[in-house]
């Protein structure tokens, strides 16, 4: 008992830095921040061609309905996000939604997926998740048609909370978005 050394929050603190400082990874100390109110949207495309349009649209699709396997994709997408990213925080997810817009005008369909938690971190990377994992839903259920598919235009739209407060893309937002924020 007497080699028991008493090491304080600050000597561990340095001690912990100097130890792991050397690995190339690092997943984000958040252990000091407060829980806040974490909302994020994020958007993306696909573009299906006029075949695979007209067949989803008339919900004549070989393999199944893709919008509505796309939006169930999605929440598994959201809830996985830390599983698939290595350095991403598993969060306790209070709510998702996903809606897909279809674009006759060049066949595609849009994909927006919102993720909100209170949390310590934010929740981009759930969003982009969600969206990816709807797109390459439809991509898969589409493929059997017209393997000529293009995913496009993944972004995150808007995300708020933290000390950051609210972000909206620079690059604008679609319009139905424009009065809101």
């Amino acid at each position: 008992m007497k080699n028991l050394k008493v090491v304080n929050q600050e000597e561990l603190k340095d001690w912990a830095k100097e130890v792991f400082k050397k690995n190339s990874f690092n997943m984000m100390d958040v252990s000091s921040k407060k829980k806040t109110f974490r909302r994020a949207l994020a958007s993306g495309k696909i573009y299906v061609g006029k075949e695979v349009f007209d067949l989803i649209k008339n919900k004549e699709m070989p393999k199944g309905d893709p919008i509505t396997l796309a939006e169930v994709s999605a929440i598994l997408g959201v809830k996985k996000t830390s599983e698939l990213i290595p350095l991403c925080h598993p969060l306790p997810i209070d709510h998702t939604a996903t809606k897909i817009i279809t674009h006759e005008e060049d066949n595609s369909l849009e994909v927006f997926c919102v993720v909100t938690a209170v949390a310590k971190t934010g929740v981009e990377m759930e969003a982009i998740m969600g969206v990816n994992t709807a797109l390459i839903t439809i991509y898969d259920l589409s493929k059997i048609v017209n393997p000529h598919l293009r995913i496009d235009n993944i972004r995150l739209l808007i995300k708020e909370g933290g000390k950051s407060g609210l972000w909206t893309n620079p690059d604008g937002l679609p319009k139905f978005l424009e009065n809101i924020f």
